[in-house]
């Protein structure tokens, strides 16, 4: 029986993957469920999955949770504070690092320094401290298994990735397919009045609204070019990114022999999930199999830069290096959280981001303290510039 941990279980992964786990209830327990503020949905999943421990990070929240358990009769200890996410996240067999943006750093981290199994669906702890990330998993021999639906087909595709990276593999390059969201073929002076709601609405995929707006603006496969270098050794330039509107095939590789190995599957996070908790078996996940009769066919193009800025300013993070990745998702986090609030218009997302980019100094971390003072100057200096645009 492993014990499972969901960081983040009331967003979209941690509800997919407790209903990967409710399949195995021989081979999977719930050990902990963990939110941000969100204590009703908390306290809804602690009903149905009985877990050890639940842990809100709004430390305010937790006596009013606490006593509402204990009215229940339910037997969850409730835990508080970064604290609190630490613990449960070195104390299982299994971490579902799912908490979104800046906010799942430390606690990932600390399940891979525990050398827990480590399923990371919190890109941003690769974007943001790459480098020190991954020395933490070498250092641990944790178990890193990606659960983004375009690195969990990668890594479908490889054989095992050692840190001479994918040279060795006789790979030529890898090929990060993306469906271009739902702006992909608006009209590009149409673009400045589009709403919060607008850019939510994905054409394929269900999830949280900060993700799809990244969606929409591609910057999400910016943060995925990102992570694939770290996860996968290898240069941004070995890596491109594909439009492929159905979402079929969630990435490919290419090798020197002129092969090219695809994973298709429906888009249905439940697949990368079931395939990472299983690994190196595999498991029921609920998901339909692809009628790929039905589908019919698969279509394919370049990303136009010009609709999708923010994908030309992540691949310049990442042959910059250094805290360049950290600066642009703080940058980028402010941005959209300014435009979900309707303080900047949808355009301005990525002005803001060069902005920023522009201005802050870019050091080779090496401690996490440099990660976070990085995150911290360009999160101050993105907001200036957000308050200058939202009263112009």
């Amino acid at each position: 029986m492993q014990r499972v941990t969901v960081l983040g279980s009331t967003g979209s992964i941690g509800h997919s993957t407790l209903d990967v786990l409710s399949r195995h209830p021989e081979t999977f327990e719930v050990f902990a469920l963990t939110a941000n503020r969100s204590d009703k949905q908390l306290f809804e999943q602690v009903k149905t999955h009985r877990p050890r421990y639940a842990v809100l990070r709004d430390e305010s929240l937790v006596p009013a949770f606490a006593k509402r358990l204990k009215q229940e009769g339910l037997p969850t200890e409730v835990l508080a504070g970064e604290a609190g996410l630490l613990e449960v996240a070195a104390s299982a067999d299994v971490v579902m690092a799912a908490i979104v943006g800046s906010a799942g750093l430390m606690p990932t981290l600390a399940a891979v320094e525990a050398g827990r199994k480590v399923l990371l669906a919190n890109k941003e702890s690769l974007v943001m401290a790459g480098g020190l990330f991954m020395e933490a998993v070498a250092r641990s021999g944790a178990q890193l298994l990606p659960i983004d639906s375009e690195h969990n087909a990668i890594f479908q595709c490889l054989p095992a990735v050692g840190r001479d990276g994918l040279v060795p593999l006789g790979v030529r390059r890898v090929l990060l397919t993306g469906s271009g969201g739902p702006f992909r073929t608006r009209a590009l002076d149409e673009l400045n009045s589009v709403t919060p709601d607008e850019a939510c609405a994905h054409p394929n995929w269900s999830m949280g609204r900060k993700i799809s707006v990244d969606s929409a603006t591609m910057m999400n496969k910016g943060l995925e070019l990102i992570e694939a270098c770290w996860l996968f050794h290898t240069p941004p330039e070995s890596i491109e990114v594909v439009v492929h509107p159905q979402s079929v095939i969630h990435s490919m590789v290419e090798y020197v022999d002129g092969s090219v190995l695809a994973q298709l599957g429906n888009p249905d996070m439940r697949t990368p999930i079931a395939h990472a908790l299983a690994w190196p078996e595999r498991i029921v996940s609920g998901v339909a199999p692809l009628d790929i009769i039905a589908q019919g066919r698969l279509d394919f193009e370049a990303p136009d830069e010009t609709r999708f800025p923010c994908l030309r300013l992540a691949r310049e993070a990442a042959e910059t290096g250094g805290s360049a990745s950290a600066v642009l998702n703080a940058a980028n986090e402010v941005a959209v959280a300014a435009f979900l609030e309707k303080r900047l218009s949808y355009v301005d997302i990525p002005k803001v981001i060069d902005a920023i980019m522009n201005r802050v100094s870019i050091i080779e971390p090496l401690s996490l303290e440099d990660v976070q003072d990085a995150d911290a100057q360009a999160r101050r200096l993105a907001e200036e510039v957000v308050a200058r645009r939202s009263t112009a």
